[in-house]
């Protein structure tokens, strides 16, 4: 047996790094080597010469290892975008296209050095030839955008080597420049193939998962639920765990099914402390339900402080060790502040942003989700069950806690542009608040009992007011499960928007069907428009008292339209029908991809329970006699292309698709299949009457393992009529290619 040892370490500081960037700063990090294998590696500390890590790393380690090295690097060494600017800067946003599809970043300000962390999701028709681009675009207020650089991956790049890491930023085709000095992106990109089939191929599969929430959770072992906790792990859990919410949550059955979950997850706990800390099926499933029907309560309950903040830009300190007083000079202070005099006006700062968070939260139990509020009374029922004890009274609160808090409230303030929160990242000082906050918030949500450990000792002026805070929020706790009623049946669509939800609101340039020879481009006119689940208003103004409205009752169609359409690009069309039946076409230009998308989504949210929705439409406009998409020259003439009317939920982007959700938990387990053919065989070899315990009852131990090998059975023969059913569908599009 070969001999191991451990080397801990601890990664404390750095001073007087070399300036790297050209601000005159730098934005290191420290990777630790091993015979030039990385073990470990700190988080990068923005703009800064003197970085203070403090962090800590217990390694295992052959004795016989060779050579340990430390490297400090600048995170934008590789990273130097053109600048396009006067100021010798760049505002920069990504532009990613495949296909006939395309989607866009956010505008990063006045940078060389943008970090986005964003994901964006494109979909195209299998078997596409397509080559995958992001184009890099300096944004400008006046004139056109400037172009900084592209990369490009072609399809059987993206099958065979999935790109992730740095790409040298290269010209346009045939452009003069010959990119040497464009710079570098670094991104990561996944492509994922799969057919999806006609619904009723995946009704025995729906109707399996259905049953499984409606038994017992705790001795369930061979149902696909079961099956799929089993096998889920690592980066596919987050994914599963969205398919299956939003799968539940389209049949209205989103609480048996987080309820199954929890009584397991609960069961197999024997330390409370333990409870829900895991990246568990159970934890990640809650998690995504809070972000898929939590959002806009969220949004209510967070977004007026989290502007402050960003608006304010007020410097907030609390570590000496990241205390920069020069900094903290616009704190009014006259001349070079002490070390204690920043302290004390951050803590103020930094309470009086606390404070306004704490009263959100604690005010906010009547606006949260009916559906989620019922998930935590639900999960706290089932924690007092299995820990009633006297010394275990603060459990329940801590489960709901741990997953409004710590997985839902701090992570959307440490990073609000991840939960739409702002439309732009912070800058390094605003997320150096914003951290400050998250922490505060997250020892708020753990009820103060790790305050006073660890070694973040310096948040100790903050202690009172989070010991004061945490009466409340057990309060709020209480309020939040009081709450009788059962989730609708029939799923989200019955109830997607109130009549006086405002869902959406701002300019978009409108123009009605009009004769064809008015000038296309001047046809469109701004307007300020509101979305509510009554009617799609519209005025001059935000303050105008007059204005015109759609009902959201006559809606028939939205859909977006060709850009050769009006040759302006981000144009959507909202089609409606009057009593008389008469269609009527508005159509609607955005401002760029993103604010698009996210109008088609509010609108077909808004209008999902109507009735009589068109199946096709025209993705063009009728002009100079003929429908510009497929040239009919009767105005009357069919659409001809097919609708979307696929139902969104919290976020903009993330639709109801109940056979894609269906294919993605087939897929994951036909990983399963081999395991549940060897269980099979193993309750087949049991002797089907074997001694037994004279205490127990031999007749049920024979029918819980008949019912067992029937389940895993029954299973077994639905994924292989799916799979069969994908090899013909695979051989019908065979036989066409061929023809």
């Amino acid at each position: 047996m070969a001999k191991s040892g451990s080397l801990s370490i601890r990664v404390v500081e750095g001073r007087a790094l070399p300036a790297k960037d050209v601000s005159g700063s730098s934005d290191p990090y420290c990777l630790v080597k091993v015979d030039d294998e990385v073990v470990a590696r700190t988080a990068t500390i923005w703009r800064s010469l003197s970085p203070f890590w403090g962090e800590e790393y217990t390694v295992h380690l052959p004795l016989d290892f060779h050579h340990l090295a430390f490297y400090v690097l600048d995170e934008d060494t590789v990273g130097d975008l053109a600048p396009r600017d006067i100021s010798g800067t760049s505002d920069p946003f990504a532009r990613v296209f495949w296909g006939n599809h395309s989607l866009e970043t956010s505008t990063i300000k006045k940078t060389r050095f943008p970090h986005w962390d964003e994901v964006l999701e494109l979909r195209e028709a299998p078997g596409t030839t397509s080559p995958l681009r992001v184009e890099l675009w300096d944004w400008d207020m006046v004139g056109k955008n400037d172009f900084l650089g592209m990369v490009e991956f072609t399809p059987q790049t993206l099958q065979q080597k999935p790109p992730n890491g740095w790409f040298r930023l290269l010209p346009f085709p045939k452009s003069e420049d010959s990119g040497g000095s464009l710079g570098a992106l670094r991104l990561k990109v996944r492509l994922t193939e799969d057919r999806v089939l006609p619904s009723k191929y995946y009704q025995p599969l729906m109707d399996l998962l259905l049953e499984s929430v409606q038994g017992p959770a705790e001795e369930d072992t061979t149902s696909p639920l079961a099956v799929l906790e089993e096998l889920a792990s690592g980066d596919c859990r987050q994914d599963l765990a969205t398919k299956l919410v939003k799968l539940f949550l389209g049949r209205g059955l989103s609480g048996p099914f987080l309820d199954y979950l929890t009584r397991r997850e609960v069961a197999r706990t024997n330390d409370p402390n333990t409870l829900f800390r895991s990246n568990s099926l159970a934890s990640k499933s809650m998690e995504q339900f809070m972000k898929l029907v939590g959002m806009r309560y969220l949004h209510e309950v967070l977004r007026p402080v989290i502007s402050r903040v960003f608006e304010e830009k007020k410097y907030m300190e609390l570590d000496p060790c990241k205390m920069d007083l020069n900094r903290s000079r616009r704190i009014s202070f006259k001349g070079t502040p002490t070390e204690e005099q920043v302290r004390e006006t951050s803590l103020g700062l930094l309470t009086g942003y606390l404070g306004s968070i704490v009263d959100a939260i604690v005010s906010s139990a009547g606006r949260c989700p009916l559906a989620l509020r019922l998930a935590f009374k639900q999960l706290q029922r089932c924690v007092e069950k299995r820990f009633p004890g006297v010394e275990h009274q603060d459990v329940k609160y801590l489960a709901t806690s741990g997953f409004l808090f710590l997985r839902f409230f701090a992570p959307a303030i440490l990073t609000p542009k991840l939960f739409d929160l702002r439309d732009q990242h912070a800058d390094p000082q605003t997320s150096r608040s914003l951290l400050l906050l998250a922490k505060a918030v997250q020892s708020i949500g753990n009820l103060g009992q790790q305050l006073g450990q660890g070694k973040e000792l310096w948040l100790t002026p903050l202690h009172p007011f989070l010991m004061q805070s945490i009466s409340r929020v057990r309060d709020f706790l209480d309020q939040l499960v009081d709450v009788d009623g059962d989730e609708e049946a029939g799923g989200p669509a019955c109830t997607l928007v109130q009549p006086s939800t405002i869902v959406r609101e701002g300019f978009l340039l409108k123009r009605k069907e009009e004769p064809a020879g008015l000038a296309t481009r001047f046809a469109f006119k701004k307007r300020y428009f509101r979305l509510s689940g009554k009617d799609l208003s519209y005025s001059k103004t935000p303050e105008w008292q007059v204005h015109s409205s759609i009902p959201v009752s006559c809606i028939r169609a939205v859909e977006r339209v060709d850009e050769g359409a009006f040759q302006l690009p981000h144009v959507m069309q909202v089609v409606t029908q009057d009593g008389t039946g008469v269609p009527h076409t508005t159509y609607l230009q955005c401002k760029n991809v993103n604010d698009l998308n996210q109008w088609l989504s509010a609108l077909r949210k808004a209008s999902a329970p109507n009735q009589d929705k068109l199946m096709a439409c025209h993705p063009g406009a009728f002009r100079s006699g003929r429908w510009t998409c497929c040239l009919q020259a009767e105005r009357s003439a069919a659409g001809c292309s097919r609708t979307h009317s696929a139902v969104t939920l919290g976020d903009w982007s993330d639709p109801l698709d109940p056979d894609a959700e269906a294919q993605v938990v087939y897929r994951q387990l036909l990983l399963g299949r081999d395991q549940l053919r060897l269980k099979l065989l193993e309750d087949s070899s049991l002797d089907p009457a074997p001694e037994v315990d004279p205490g127990k009852d031999s007749g049920a131990c024979v029918e819980v393992l008949t019912q067992q090998r029937d389940a895993i059975t029954h299973l077994l023969q639905v994924l292989e009529d799916l799979e069969q059913a994908h090899e013909e569908f695979q051989r019908q599009g065979q036989g066409r290619v061929a023809r």
